[in-house]
């Protein structure tokens, strides 16, 4: 099998005759661990697929299909059927991969969860999801050990690197399955994957996708990293495989491609750690968020002539690191646009046309988005709306997680509403604005406010909370709160022991860095908190 078979994007001179002659393909059948995964073990078994650095080792293609054959068999071995939904609590490992392909084999659903997750966001997810099985780790085990009783969905623990009470050994259960598995017969809009997204009204949302989602990807990852795959091609990004960046923006589609896999995410990122990553193991293709970047930035090193193509999203560049990378990497960096329910639509090809700093990117070859006012009709170039991606796309989700009214909401008409404002400038490139609501991006994350908000109203001191985003010069945005004392004190300590809550309950990454004390909280007449209004105060408006 060679490069030219798998990529959908015609080689052509520009984005306009790429476009016209572009067509996305409509498999009736579709499996993801078929194509990214069996079709290369059974072609060319000794391929590599993963690089782990610690331990040093790679995995080829025909391991990576026997290991996720026998926890297929695992998988069912404990009664996991097609539709029912597995949980994975691990960093970027070779699990991870093992797990993901092991469930799309069984035609089950994959719900990757963040590490950093609290008792609380965990049980919420699992809950919601009806997970039947969770793997996990020593290191996260306790967290779920914490909730399970309260889920009663949930069968079957797995422990990596156990035996540990109350769980399965995922190596052991691993070593005594067979090795052979047939792969699951799905369609394309057949359910495979559960990621959870942030919102500003209620608990975090379901995203539900079919395994044509990897479909919809692929034309901005072959453009983003200036016409993917190519020789000798390596990849490697910081952003866990729990997210929809990690997962789809890099790992899922190196593997499509037959393009090795670094696996290794460090426990807090470090510029200089990455740079020896990317030069040890030659990765010339990396998906990297702005936050990092600013991170790798400051520290004054670099590493051109390895990196071959870069695409970062989730907030701004700015024009300072799009500069400074070119420098440092020997590249312009290619942003790109999407979210959880239809990523990368919108993307930069520096190969293709000259990136504007600053700028989206134009619709990707078989994309549409375009500018709407309130009432649902597409503006002309300049005038600022509504960012909204039309629904016939392969990377469309197909619903909220058991949430019809949310998910229709979404829509107007047969295009999806993003709640991003911008505009389209008369050479369609688009410029993001402002969100129309109060999603926080922090480092890449996007961060609604209710988990939190919930949290510190848990705290027997708190009667109210309210929480925004408040300009940060690396993280793009940090997190604030604004609370309200049950009896109007201001107790020493107090800022702590909040920021610590939210931490262990829901995850590190979402605690405020500030939480201010407010004794009367703006609201509308039916009760709602002003969070505008808040902003303003902060100077964040």
């Amino acid at each position: 099998m060679t490069f030219s078979e798998n990529t959908i994007v015609p080689r052509l001179g520009s984005w306009d005759e790429i476009n016209a002659a572009f067509s996305w393909p409509r498999p009736d059948r579709f499996n993801m661990a078929h194509v990214c995964v069996d079709r290369w073990a059974k072609g060319d078994p000794r391929r590599v697929a993963l690089i782990l650095p610690k331990p040093a080792r790679t995995v080829t293609f025909g391991e990576l299909a026997s290991l996720s054959n026998q926890f297929a068999n695992t998988l069912q071995s404990r009664g996991f059927g097609a539709g029912d939904t597995c949980a994975i609590l691990l960093q970027q490992s070779m699990e991870v991969a093992v797990c993901h392909f092991g469930i799309y084999k069984c035609a089950g659903i994959a719900l990757p969860l963040f590490t950093l997750f609290g008792e609380d966001a965990l049980e919420y997810r699992l809950e919601n999801s009806g997970a039947r099985c969770v793997v996990t780790d020593l290191v996260n085990l306790p967290k779920v050990m914490a909730v399970k009783d309260r889920l009663p969905d949930l069968k079957t623990i797995w422990c990596v690197g156990g035996p540990a009470d109350g769980t399965r050994d995922f190596q052991a259960d691993l070593a005594a399955a067979k090795d052979s598995f047939e792969t699951a017969d799905t369609g394309a809009e057949t359910p495979a994957l559960l990621i959870y997204t942030s919102g500003t009204t209620g608990p975090p949302k379901g995203v539900l996708h079919a395994h044509r989602v990897l479909l919809g990807h692929l034309p901005c990852i072959e453009m983003a990293y200036d016409m993917f795959p190519q020789p000798g091609d390596v990849g490697w990004t910081p952003a866990d495989w729990a997210w929809m960046g990690g997962l789809m923006n890099l790992m899922m589609p190196c593997l499509y491609f037959g393009i090795p896999v670094v696996a290794h995410r460090m426990g807090k990122f470090d510029p200089e750690e990455a740079f020896d990553l990317i030069d040890t193991y030659h990765v010339r293709t990396s998906f990297l968020p702005p936050t990092a970047l600013k991170v790798m930035q400051q520290s004054g090193l670099r590493c051109p002539g390895i990196l071959r193509g870069v695409l970062s999203g989730g907030e701004s560049l700015g024009a300072d690191v799009f500069e400074w990378a070119k420098g440092a990497f020997g590249l312009t960096i290619n942003e790109v646009y999407g979210q959880t329910e239809c990523n990368l639509v919108l993307g930069n090809c520096h190969s293709i046309f000259a990136p504007k700093p600053g700028s989206m990117g134009r619709c990707n070859p078989g994309a549409r988005v375009a500018v709407l006012n309130a009432e649902g009709h597409v503006l002309l170039p300049g005038e600022a709306g509504e960012l909204a991606i039309y629904r016939e796309h392969p990377g469309m989700f197909l619903e909220y997680w058991r949430n019809l009214e949310k998910s229709r909401g979404k829509f107007v008409g047969n295009w999806m509403r993003t709640g991003d404002i911008g505009t389209c400038d008369a050479d369609g490139h688009f410029w993001f604005s402002s969100r129309d609501d109060d999603v926080i991006s922090s480092a890449g994350y996007r961060v609604g406010p209710t988990e939190i908000e919930n949290c510190l109203t848990g705290h027997p001191g708190i009667v109210m909370a309210a929480v925004i985003g408040v300009p940060d010069p690396v993280r793009g945005q940090v997190i604030k709160a604004f609370v309200k004392t049950t009896d109007g004190s201001r107790p020493a300590g107090l800022e702590a022991e909040l920021i610590a809550r939210v931490r262990e309950k829901v995850s590190p990454h979402v605690a405020p860095r500030i939480v201010e004390f407010i004794d009367n909280m703006p609201m509308t007449a039916t009760g709602k908190i002003l969070r505008r209004e808040l902003r303003l105060l902060s100077g964040a408006e």
